[in-house]
């Protein structure tokens, strides 16, 4: 029996690259690697009869360079409010092992470092994300101002984390991660949020 599954909500991330991301469009990273923290907020989600609402996940990601040639280094934090079969449905999912766009990102991951349940916060506040992930990782980030005080937004790009959303393209005042050999802390660089949804296919 195929399982059934579906999780939408809102996402984030933030990355090393100045300026606007060339890897959104498939062009190699301005730093030349790339190192981000992705975050998903679950406002909605089950798999099967087991329900996912409200739970976090984030993950720290480090690309050698360009993100279409995969090889990612990722860590993955899982909201420890999920029960442990709330766990396993994040990791099968997120994992990419029951299908849908996560499997699709997931080919593109040549090594996972860790899988952590850690106390994690995702709070938005208008155009401001934050996201605390215990003691291991943060972000801060803020959309930045476009015409008349509109969102500058982007759609159809086509390395994509969420998409069929419209992105909206952000800075980060802060994001940090250490651990597992990835240790880094860096502010005013590219972000990007928008609503996701993801299903089995």
């Amino acid at each position: 029996m195929t399982t059934q599954w579906r999780v939408e909500g809102t996402f984030f991330e933030a990355c090393t690259c100045k300026g606007a991301c060339p890897c959104l469009f498939g062009g190699d990273p301005t730093e030349g690697t790339c190192d981000a923290l992705v975050a998903w907020h679950i406002d909605q989600g089950n798999m099967d009869d087991l329900a996912l609402d409200g739970l976090n996940l984030a993950m720290a990601l480090h690309t050698p360079g360009n993100m279409t040639a995969g090889d990612w280094k990722i860590v993955v934090y899982i909201d420890s409010r999920a029960s442990q079969q709330q766990h396993d449905a994040l990791v099968q999912i997120f994992g990419g092992s029951v299908g849908g766009h996560p499997a699709t990102l997931a080919g593109f991951v040549g090594e996972i470092l860790g899988v952590e349940s850690v106390p994690m916060r995702y709070d938005i506040d208008g155009r401001h994300h934050q996201l605390d992930v215990g003691e291991l990782a943060g972000a801060s980030l803020k959309a930045i101002e476009g015409q008349d005080g509109e969102a500058v937004t982007i759609s159809g790009h086509p390395v994509a984390v969420a998409p069929g959303n419209t992105g909206t393209v952000a800075q980060s005042d802060h994001v940090s991660h250490r651990g597992y050999g990835l240790d880094w802390h860096f502010s005013g660089r590219t972000a990007l949020y928008s609503a996701f949804q993801y299903q089995a296919a």
